[in-house]
């Protein structure tokens, strides 16, 4: 599979990853604890500008939430609004009754370990409390399944609970993953598209696939986005791939949900603003605050 790629596409994804990182500062501290106390929201001046890692999106209530490099915002609004403290969230994912997971660096003015660990939240982001690896661990990646949560730190590690991890890949260069409930996990590299069936536990490349940039899950239906903005769709979780239509900026994150039958709502996140297909990702339309 990695012969099949261009040049062009592998730089594209590569200059991603640089991006990625360059967002992640790596300096120490010994602070020992998390202050519980929630910092007060506070109105942005627009759409974030600090460097975008992840997206959740209530299908409910349409509301987006943007993961950045400046904290977490509530995009639905106008001007988009910061919700709790400054933290730099590099890795970021949320599971299915609303539980919001994410690791990173502390901004200014936020009492944080550096690197924060796994942190969690259960009210929108508002207030982050410590789960595990406090000054220790700054996951660049994070995924949910029905049975735990998959991070990349330099390798991909599991846990069922948060607190014990367990390292199943050294080997596998995570640029972004995604989980879906049954357990499949998708993981996008420079090289190539990997997929576990086991929630994390074993790992397999993916023939032929698509040089994805960003994936994820509608029910057990796969979606995907390359690096210059082209949709794919998986209907057996990820084995194989259909290409669909494409969004009109550089893609940073990508969420999607069931709407009913076999039709799927999918959102992706640029640097300019939000895109919306209503139609499995044939067409899209900027999404309006």
């Amino acid at each position: 599979m990695p012969s099949t790629l261009s040049r062009t596409t592998r730089l594209s994804l590569m200059a991603g990853v640089a991006v990625l990182l360059s967002a992640c500062t790596t300096t120490s501290t010994s602070t020992p604890t998390i202050q519980d106390t929630p910092v007060a929201p506070a109105a942005s001046a627009g759409y974030p500008s600090g460097h975008i890692h992840g997206m959740s999106v209530d299908p409910g209530t349409n509301r987006i939430l943007l993961a950045t490099h400046d904290g977490l915002f509530d995009v639905t609004r106008s001007p988009a609004q910061q919700i709790g403290p400054t933290i730099d969230l590099m890795g970021f994912t949320g599971t299915s009754d609303g539980t919001l997971y994410a690791s990173g660096h502390p901004g200014p003015g936020t009492d944080l370990p550096d690197p924060v660990g796994l942190i969690t939240s259960t009210d929108d982001g508002r207030s982050w409390e410590p789960v595990s690896r406090q000054g220790e661990t700054d996951f660049h990646a994070l995924a949910a399944t029905g049975t735990g949560l998959i991070g990349y730190e330099g390798r991909i590690v599991t846990s069922a609970d948060g607190h014990h991890w367990t390292v199943t890949a050294e080997n596998v260069p995570v640029y972004n993953l995604a989980g879906a409930g049954n357990g499949t996990v998708l993981a996008t590299t420079e090289q190539g598209l990997y997929r576990s069936a086991d929630s994390g536990a074993t790992w397999t490349t993916v023939p032929n696939a698509p040089l994805l940039a960003f994936t994820t899950f509608a029910g057990d239906t796969a979606i995907g986005v390359t690096p210059d903005g082209t949709i794919h769709t998986s209907t057996d979780a990820g084995l194989t791939w259909t290409q669909a239509g494409s969004i009109q900026g550089e893609p940073a994150a990508i969420a999607a949900d069931h709407a009913g039958d076999d039709t799927h709502r999918i959102w992706v996140a640029t640097n300019e603003g939000i895109e919306v297909s209503s139609d499995n990702g044939a067409t899209f339309n900027p999404v309006a605050p």
